[in-house]
């Protein structure tokens, strides 16, 4: 018998201070890349799939971000405390 399926991986990339599009709440929003991994037995061998989010940490509101929208968000400049 041969035991396969896949394995979902949830990665944090980043945690931003943004200005939410469904709440407009000025609010924390989590970037995560999310990996689909297909596994056979329970060893996770070929990255099937790769998609971005984020999501809101004020009201929830989670939506998908591409990879080039994802490298905008991180690579944007944070405003210095102090």
């Amino acid at each position: 018998m041969i035991i396969f399926g896949l394995k979902t991986y949830t990665r944090l990339l980043a945690t931003l201070s943004l200005v939410c599009p469904h709440c407009r709440q000025q609010a924390a929003h989590r970037l995560f890349e999310v990996v689909n991994k297909f596994t056979l037995f329970f060893i996770p061998l070929v990255p099937v799939s790769k998609s971005r989010r984020m999501d809101c940490t004020y009201c929830g509101y989670a939506s998908k971000v591409t990879k080039e929208q994802a490298a905008q968000l991180m690579s944007a400049p944070r405003p210095s405390v102090g």
